[in-house]
């Protein structure tokens, strides 16, 4: 087992990993920027290293400052949480050549299945089921638009190297095709220094499924349950919950099947993410693979009752999964939300600076991860999720009053959150019911605050 892991990240996921890291005996390293300085992840690290200024490539990117601090603390593994360096196969390989382990595939690994074009033709190959699309990265806008014409409108352009919505662009008319073309080109060259993209037909109201797969080095794959990620705004998602309404027991088996399948093929070991699109008749399609641990992984914590950073640990050690994970039954309903510093009455503004007063919620059921606190300063430099909520109930209509009453009890005053239209999309009676899809937010009227 590891002596020492950095922490190659921030915020929540990074206190996270530090509570898995304590419990398991394993010293942890945080890493920080300068306005980080005053982060829970930095106060409670048993060890913590300035990185850089505030800008994110010349710390949380600075692969030469964290590798400097790796070695400076004697640490014999770093984990990159989510986001960041967590898919960069150059990381993954300069860790290698250092003799650290990195907590996450090789970079072979990354790059098959983070070209999602590369993906795509991956599971094909293997059986699962894949949305009729191009079978690789597009040459040109006139292959795009014969593809269009082969499959149908309507359709979706879609970076290879993409990601939280970038690069993306749903086109309904022929006659629009041209102009999406060269607005997701260059959004994906900006964003990801890649232009390429690849087309795929437009699913009109899937459900986006995820199944969270734990793999070792000893040709060991398990599933652990499917999580409900439809409720989108901007393909950034609010809300997530396990198990989805709409995944039966013969679904479920299908899923877990197929993701099995594709984790095999890429010869993956540790945490990672098969996700899916589920039509209304049933039938589902594979979108895209995420090589490392989820935002949203608490839910399936809380309907598994295990700790994921501590078996993607054992992994990475070498360690074999345990017996009991080839045969899981879900417990119950988990649903989790993001709380991010964005205010939702004037179009999820971002809304950065100091909290001034901060109570979260408790009681049975439920848990909140979190890195702020009264007095903390959110910086404009980051993503904007300062907490998640997450709530667990015997069935998903507890779940749902029990998240409506943690957010009614959640005090963050001196910035503005999402939580008023996390409370309003609750009370949905269509959320209610369960029938969403990830076109949910589209019509969904939320009523902004009395003065706003």
């Amino acid at each position: 087992m590891f002596k020492k892991i950095l922490i190659a990240n921030r915020g929540e996921i990074a206190l996270r990993i530090i509570r898995s890291c304590r419990e398991m005996g394993i010293q942890s390293v945080a890493v920080y920027s300068t306005i980080d300085e005053l982060s829970l992840h930095v106060k409670f690290a048993d060890e913590a290293i300035c990185i850089g200024p505030p800008e994110s490539i010349k710390s949380y990117l600075n692969i030469p400052a964290i590798m400097s601090a790796a070695e400076i603390t004697n640490a014999d593994a770093i984990h990159p949480g989510y986001g960041f360096l967590a898919e960069s196969p150059e990381f993954s390989s300069i860790c290698a050549e250092h003799k650290i382990n990195f907590i996450g595939p090789p970079p072979e690994t990354i790059n098959a299945m983070g070209d999602k074009a590369n993906a795509k033709n991956t599971m094909k190959s293997v059986g699962v089921p894949v949305i009729p699309g191009s079978d690789g990265v597009l040459i040109s806008h006139n292959q795009a638009l014969a593809m269009a014409e082969q499959i149908g409108y309507p359709v979706i352009l879609k970076a290879t190297a993409g990601g939280g919505g970038r690069g993306m662009r749903m086109v309904e008319r022929k006659e629009d095709l041209l102009s999406a073309y060269q607005m997701a080109q260059q959004e994906s060259e900006s964003a990801f220094a890649n232009g390429d993209l690849y087309l795929e037909k437009y699913l009109i109201k899937p459900r986006h499924i995820e199944v969270q797969i734990l793999a070792d080095q000893h040709g060991n794959v398990v599933a652990l349950g499917e999580r409900e990620c439809s409720i989108q705004r901007r393909h950034q998602k609010l809300l997530e919950e396990s198990p989805s309404s709409a995944v039966t027991p013969e679904i479920r088996e299908k899923l877990y099947d197929a993701a099995i399948k594709g984790v095999k093929s890429a010869n993956y070991v540790g945490a990672g993410t098969i996700e899916f699109l589920l039509t209304e008749d049933g039938n589902f399609y594979f979108m895209e693979m995420n090589t490392r641990i989820q935002v949203e992984h608490p839910v399936t914590e809380m309907v598994v009752g295990t700790d994921l950073i501590k078996h993607q640990i054992r992994c990475h050690a070498g360690k074999k999964l345990p017996e009991w994970m080839t045969d899981v039954n879900l417990r119950g309903h988990s649903i989790e939300c993001r709380i991010n510093a964005e205010n939702p009455d004037k179009n999820f503004r971002p809304s950065p600076g100091t909290i001034t007063s901060f109570h979260m919620p408790g009681g049975c059921g439920v848990r909140v991860d979190t890195h702020v606190y009264a007095g903390y300063h959110i910086p404009p430099t980051y993503d904007s999720m300062i907490a998640k909520i997450i709530v667990y109930a015997q069935t998903r209509a507890d779940a749902i009053k029990r998240m409506a009453g943690a957010l009614d009890e959640a005090i963050i005053e001196g910035i503005h959150t999402t939580i008023p239209f996390q409370k309003q999309l609750l009370m949905h009676k269509d959320f209610i019911s369960g029938d969403i899809n990830t076109g949910f937010l589209e019509n969904f009227d939320y009523e902004p605050k009395k003065g706003s």
